[in-house]
């Protein structure tokens, strides 16, 4: 079944290998049928608390060395949240997640598994751009975890896919080589729940070291396949 949906994408897929290649609900009454549920009016808020709090962190090289705080973007209601490392120089600018070549490539990785990019949501583990680009330290990704992690159980996600060593590090604390730990599912919990994960590689990084598309093509098939097992519509 999963080989057949995957057949009926087979551009994408070629795509990829070669290049990596509100909710609403109806009330009874005629008048004023649409209205935004308790739970999404109750997600926005708290989002809207939490990037308030990201914006007044203190003594934060981050911060201080960035013009904007990317937060995040998407379906806050999706049952898949992507979790990258950083924002780069045309997310800075932007304010808006995965752009450029970056999210092109991206974009290209999710239809290859038949999800489109607006049914997801996205963040990043460090929500400001780091100077020239550079890795978080440990102690930066330790920091901001705890809101990331906050993030997390605001969005409440079914499967949680981490774009890269930096977002491995921040959620799961393991902060060894990725491809050791890719590709394996996993789990955390949250608050009394627990969240299955997966760990992959990032698209920059695909786009630095392209010899790699192999096994995130790889990756990319057990999300779908666990996505079916799971039957989460997507």
């Amino acid at each position: 079944m999963i080989k057949k949906t995957l057949n009926q994408n087979a551009k994408y897929v070629k795509e990829l290998e070669n290049s990596i290649d509100f909710r609403f609900i109806f009330a009874d009454q005629p008048i004023n049928r649409f209205k935004l549920t308790k739970k999404d009016e109750n997600k926005d808020q708290r989002l809207l608390i939490l990037k308030q709090k990201i914006n007044s962190i203190e003594n934060c090289n981050l911060k201080i060395n960035s013009k904007n705080l990317v937060f995040g973007e998407g379906d806050v209601n999706s049952p898949i949240m992507l979790i990258g490392e950083s924002p780069g120089a045309i997310e800075e600018n932007s304010g808006k997640l995965f752009q450029g070549e970056v999210g092109e490539l991206l974009t290209k990785m999710l239809l290859a598994i038949n999800i489109k990019r607006e049914r997801v949501y996205l963040t990043y583990c460090t929500n400001f751009r780091p100077p020239e680009d550079r890795k978080p330290t440990s102690q930066e990704i330790k920091r901001y975890s705890i809101f990331l992690k906050e993030h997390i159980s605001i969005i409440d996600p079914k499967i949680i896919i981490l774009l890269g060593g930096t977002a491995m590090e921040a959620v799961t604390g393991f902060g060894g080589k990725i491809a050791e730990q890719r590709g394996i599912w996993k789990e955390i919990i949250l608050n009394s729940k627990t969240y299955p994960l997966i760990v992959t590689y990032s698209p920059s990084y695909l786009i630095r070291f392209p010899e790699n598309k192999k096994y995130s093509w790889q990756d990319l098939k057990k999300i779908r396949q666990e996505i079916e097992t799971l039957k989460i519509k997507i």
